[in-house]
């Protein structure tokens, strides 16, 4: 086999060997009772991980650019206006999602960065009236991280009739979103980064209330994305709509096992020190974050170059010892790369890539400390 790279990109993030060995079993059929087991397995753990009784996941072939159609699609009506916050570039996505559908929406965005506050989001819902809000809960372009449970109170206060649509992407799985608790109504999302599973996957849990809203719409611009067909095949995968994806389903369902066997607080936690460490280590070696401290995500770091490294450079050679970080998109093109640290990763992962990274400024030429990087992040994750 060719010898694989550590992925640390804002997702897909590494899938371990139980997850991989579980896609590799031999398509079954989408009817056996094998896979009906598994299907509803997944189904019941996505519940338990975004802390729902009543909600209702809803598991596609897809990415997350699906998930996020079948949210906006399935809760909106031709009259409806949708505000949509963004804090970078997933969510001027849902904007263009809105364009492509003619759906009336504004977009509110921060600066790249940082977040839409509390504050001007209630200022918002006092002057206007929107039937949906939509919000990014880690911007995998900015990594900030958004005030979610806040947002839900605001609305909760402001616009109680108003639905809540939350992206938790790059957050489902390794940060906290209590739905029925906090009142989200839907989180989108997909299998690839903090859960841990393979690409291929669009992922949406309706509550209870979004899914009365759904109901009572005579029509939805979407066919394969509109879930009264999926409906009854996530209660029943015997059912037949169309033919979902079984291998991808299996490991999606093992997937949430080791997540939940894991706890999640545990994992929510091991999230939040993996990227203190990871952050702590990195300005040991003149790194700086691009991501304001008040809004810094648990599952991706948005990292700024010190002067003398240049960007391609330095992930080239970083790929060439075993890494594989991203790029910045938009305006962050060549002054920051995008380091994902989420799903299953690991401390002795960790200090590899740091000792990659140590070992690509040598190259480069750049003047450091000589094994500071992966001091500090050893210490920081003792066992």
């Amino acid at each position: 086999m060719k010898e694989s790279k550590l992925l640390l990109i804002p997702g897909p993030s590494p899938v371990v060997s139980r997850v991989l060995e579980a896609l590799a079993q031999p398509t079954i059929s989408h009817l056996d009772p094998e896979m009906e087991k598994e299907f509803l397995g997944a189904v019941e753990n996505l519940k338990e991980i975004v802390f729902t009784e009543n909600g209702q996941p809803i598991i596609l072939a897809g990415a997350g650019t699906l998930s996020m159609e079948i949210a906006l699609l399935n809760i909106t009506s031709d009259q409806d206006k949708v505000l949509v916050i963004s804090q970078g570039y997933f969510g001027s996505r849902m904007a263009e999602i809105c364009q492509a559908f003619d759906i009336k929406y504004k977009l509110m965005a921060s600066p790249w960065g940082r977040v839409v506050t509390v504050e001007e989001l209630a200022a918002e819902l006092k002057k206007h009236k929107y039937e949906v809000v939509v919000c990014t809960h880690v911007d995998t372009a900015t990594g900030a991280c958004a005030p979610v449970k806040e947002y839900a109170a605001v609305i909760k206060q402001l616009a109680p009739e108003t639905l809540l649509v939350v992206d938790g992407v790059c957050a489902t799985g390794g940060i906290e979103e209590r739905m029925d608790e906090w009142g989200i109504d839907v989180i989108l999302t997909a299998a690839q980064k903090c859960l841990g599973a393979p690409p291929g996957l669009a992922i949406d849990v309706f509550s209870r209330r979004a899914l009365d809203k759904r109901r009572k719409l005579p029509k939805v611009k979407a066919y394969y994305a509109d879930i009264m067909r999926w409906l009854p095949v996530m209660e029943d995968p015997k059912r037949y709509f169309s033919t979902p994806a079984v291998n991808e389903i299996r490991a999606f369902y093992e997937a949430t096992e080791i997540v939940l066997e894991e706890g999640l607080e545990n994992r929510f936690s091991r999230h939040e020190r993996f990227a203190s460490a990871i952050r702590r280590g990195l300005g040991s070696l003149g790194f700086s974050i691009y991501t304001d401290e008040t809004c810094l995500s648990s599952t991706l770091s948005v990292v700024k170059y010190p002067d003398e490294v240049d960007d391609v450079s330095f992930r080239q050679k970083l790929y060439e010892n075993g890494v594989v970080v991203a790029g910045g998109l938009g305006p962050t093109a060549g002054q920051v790369f995008r380091f994902g640290h989420m799903g299953n990763l690991t401390r002795d992962q960790i200090i590899f890539a740091f000792d990659a990274i140590e070992k690509s400024l040598l190259y480069l030429g750049y003047e450091f400390t000589l094994g500071e990087g992966v001091e500090t992040v050893r210490s920081l994750l003792v066992r």
